[in-house]
């Protein structure tokens, strides 16, 4: 049997340029790619990988020291598959100064790599290990940043319509004049036409009374979803949002775990959650989705298709991948996205590997 006692625990720190990509034109997710990589290494020498894309958080050399301080200790001479146990036993240890923010973050990044030991050691992808649902979902192509004004947002959202898309994403909000945001959305909307479903993300620029009114002009152009109206803690202002506008009103990417989102599981009114896998690791994203289908809500979970496909692939409320290629450029296989929908890959484990010239070339010193 193999021996699945963790060994060591490697952190490397990333900094890399982005790709050069015309249609990243006008975002203002950093200067730069800042990533976190943990590997977990077994005493058999198997090891599973996790990483955090931290766009525009300063936090990399943060994250790391609260690995090596508070949570490397406590997981060496442990078997990496004692996921559950270990989730637990480093959310409890940082309880007092955590919660969420850093140190959730950090065990984010283990939570991933030693679910990629446990998935390799079964040899199986990660959503046939959860329970295999579906092999192919809906993705949406997002990334139409405010930034590149209404034609920039228009012309992306034409470009990935053509690729076989059925759904985009574009921003609003954080310009100072929603009349504007109404203006782009319609020049959206004709570029891309009636059949297809439009998302539109506000970042938590307004408050709720301004997504309101601004809601209520976004509805003749049919908009999909409005997507975080209201900072993360407003959990009131959400309920308002939502039972103003007839428009679905989601979030849900900046909240830290089952806790962070319990005022919107008590109050369904939110019909999909989008948490982020940083925020919580695959195990608490599980639970999530699992609490969600009991009321009646759908799963979107924010960004890393390429790995939110295994989560998607194994939940029976899984509903839309989000695909920007923030980082399609640094992978071995990147992801297979085929007549607008994302294909789950048979590769064990999440199955994903950085091209050896990441690893080497752009470690931040």
């Amino acid at each position: 049997m193999t021996d699945l006692t963790i060994r060591e625990l490697r952190t490397t720190l990333l900094r890399l340029p982005w790709a050069e990509d015309p249609w990243l034109k006008g975002h203002a997710l950093g200067p730069q790619r800042d990533l976190v990589v943990v590997e977990v290494v077994t005493q058999s020498g198997l090891a599973g990988m996790g990483y955090l894309h931290l766009l525009n958080l300063p936090l990399q050399r943060t994250i790391a020291a609260c690995l090596e301080e508070a949570m490397v200790p406590r997981i060496i001479g442990r078997s990496a598959t004692e996921v559950e146990g270990i989730w637990r036993d480093l959310w409890r240890a940082t309880l007092t100064g955590g919660r969420g923010g850093v140190t959730m973050m950090a065990q984010s990044a283990i939570d991933i790599a030693l679910w990629d030991v446990v998935g390799k050691a079964a040899g199986l992808p990660l959503h046939r290990l959860w329970g295999h649902v579906r092999g192919r979902i809906p993705i949406y192509g997002s990334g139409c940043f405010r930034g590149a004004l209404g034609e920039g947002m228009a012309a992306k959202a034409k470009w990935y319509v053509d690729q076989g898309y059925r759904a985009i994403k574009m921003q609003a909000a954080h310009i100072g004049d929603w009349r504007q945001d109404v203006r782009n959305l319609r020049m959206v909307r004709d570029a891309v036409g009636p059949d297809v479903e439009i998302m539109i993300d506000i970042n938590m620029g307004w408050t709720a009374d301004q997504a309101i009114i601004a809601g209520r002009a976004f509805q003749d152009y049919d908009p999909y979803w409005i997507e975080e109206p209201v900072t993360a803690d407003d959990f009131a202002g959400y309920l308002r949002c939502a039972e103003a506008l007839t428009t679905r009103v989601v979030g849900g990417e900046t909240h830290f775990g089952r806790a962070d989102l319990k005022p919107v599981l008590e109050n369904p009114r939110l019909p999909i959650l989008q948490p982020d896998p940083m925020r919580g690791g695959l195990t608490e994203l599980r639970k999530i989705a699992t609490v969600a289908d009991t009321w009646g809500m759908t799963f979107a979970p924010h960004l890393f298709p390429e790995l939110n496909v295994h989560l998607l692939a194994s939940l029976p409320n899984g509903l839309w991948a989000e695909q920007m290629g923030l980082l399609d450029d640094l992978w071995v296989a990147k992801p297979v996205i085929e007549d607008g929908h994302i294909v789950a890959p048979e590769t064990p484990g999440h199955g994903l590997t950085f091209r050896p010239e990441v690893l080497r070339d752009f470690v931040l010193k």
